[in-house]
This record gives C-alpha cells, structure tokens and sequence, in this order.
C-alpha cells in the first residue's frame, strides 16, 4: 500500500506541469462594436417564409457586421454587402439594397486599419455578408465548408481572392473556438446555407452575445420558427434553431439578430464598444 501511495504521489508531481501548462489563461480584453454595413428594403416579406406567414408584408431590414478585438487581434464578423453600393441603392426582385458607409471608413474612424484585422468571419455564401470581404486580403477568412464549396463553382465569386488561392481560408466543418478559451466561438448552425454559422462571443463585462447570421432575420420569424423559401435544407433549420435557443437559455446570453432593426440598440451606437 505505501508503495502505491508513493507512486501516485510521483504521477502527481509529473502531471503537475502539464496540467498547469494546461489551464485556461486570464481572460483577454474582448471589445465588440456593432457596424453598418447597409441596410435592405423587402417589398414581399414572404419571401422569408415557406408557409405564407408574411404575405402582403414589407419591412426594411438593416444589415450589420460586428468587430470583435480579442487581446491585440480584430475579427470582422460578416462583411456586408458590396461597398460600390456607397451613397447608392441597388433593387434585385423584392430587395433594395443600399450602402451609406463602407465598413474600412468606420474602421477608420476607431484607428483599425484593414490589415489589422486578422481574421474574416463569413456566417454563410450569401451578398450581403460577403460584399466588402475583399478589402481585408490578408486576413484569414473563415467560413463553413460547403459554402466555400458552392462559391468555387459561382461567378462572379465575392470570395475569389480566397477560392482563387490568394489569402489564407479556413474551411469549418464545425464549431471552431477561434482563440482556444471559449470567448469567441463560431458555431455551426446549417440550414440557411449549406454550412451557415452563428458567433457567440463572451464579453467581460456584458456577458455572453449571440450573433444570428441569417438563422433569423426578424424578431417574428424567431419567435414564430419561420424558415425562408430559399433555405437549402428546412429540417437543418429547424435543428439550427432549437441548438441556437437552448445555448441563449443556458449561458443567458443577448441574442442580436443580425437583420432586426430593433436589436440595432442591443448593443452600444458605434463608435462605442460592448465590453
């Protein structure tokens, strides 16, 4: 018995740096600034429903990317759509699209220059989240797999820089824990897109906020489950939505739903961080 004491006493002290090697570092200065990337004038809302809940329905949605700092590192969450579209508007079937600012000038005016930003996150494949992607080229862009995979076959591709083998492109498969301490994690929420993701990013000070993408793109379409007529794969929604709803319950976190209007002051009016 003293034997096996004085062995478990020698496992203990050899497991003691790894394990210390191994535990979490102090938790880094995370800031989160909310950004206009345009906003979209919907002439037939319906087309974010596949049962004919919003018929006859309009609604101007805006369209927001995020900065997140963690430590000395900037990730840009989205990116909006086309920044040719500065100070004009664009109109495709029920959409009209406009652009006041383009997102490198609200970079500007925090001191973030383009090549800061070490990472691009893209939710999923569609325009309004791809649109100004291309003028961060030495960022490393993170988007889901099969996304990546259908913008290869498209053109014109918002992403060539990327898909052509010009920057640096991490395709998920999943959740990726961008720093490995659990403050900033895309989350895999497909159904919108072949592989859309959500962002959970854990601030110090106002606790947890989750990020929609285009899971939801109103509050009514959240609080009735409404799943848009061109989303690839309804089933893949509706799991999506109950994953995204039992993570807000349980880390009690701020759901900013990317498209609303409303949750616009969720968050602090730019050029002020949530922290």
């Amino acid at each position: 018995m003293r034997r096996l004491v004085k062995l478990a006493a020698a496992a203990a002290l050899l497991a003691a740096p790894a394990m210390a090697a191994a535990a979490p570092a102090a938790p880094a200065d995370i800031a989160l600034w909310r950004l206009d990337c345009g906003s979209v004038a919907v002439s037939d809302l319906d087309v974010f429903s596949d049962t004919y809940a919003y018929a006859g329905k309009t609604k101007t949605l805006t369209d927001s990317c995020y900065l997140i700092r963690h430590g000395g590192q900037y990730l840009l969450w989205d990116t909006g759509l086309p920044g040719a579209l500065a100070g004009k508007s664009e109109t495709d079937g029920p959409f009209t699209a406009s652009v006041k600012e383009r997102i490198v000038d609200q970079l500007g005016r925090i001191g973030v220059r383009p090549e800061q930003v070490a990472y691009v996150g893209i939710s999923h494949r569609h325009d309004d989240h791809t649109g100004q992607a291309a003028d961060f080229p030495g960022a490393t862009l993170l988007i889901g797999a099969g996304d990546l995979e259908t913008l290869r076959k498209r053109t014109p591709n918002p992403l060539a820089h990327w898909t052509g083998g010009g920057g640096k492109v991490e395709a998920l498969a999943g959740d990726r824990d961008l720093f490995g301490d659990g403050s900033v994690v895309l989350l895999a929420m497909p159904g919108h897109t072949e592989s859309h993701h959500s962002l959970l990013v854990r601030l110090p000070k106002a606790g947890p906020v989750l990020l929609s993408g285009d899971l939801y793109h109103f509050e009514e379409n959240r609080r009735t489950r409404g799943v848009p007529s061109f989303n690839t794969d309804r089933a893949a929604t509706l799991a999506s939505m109950d994953r995204f709803e039992a993570i807000a319950a349980r880390l009690k976190a701020k759901v900013i739903i990317q498209h609303e209007p409303a949750d616009v002051a969720k968050l602090p009016a730019f050029p002020a961080a949530a922290q």
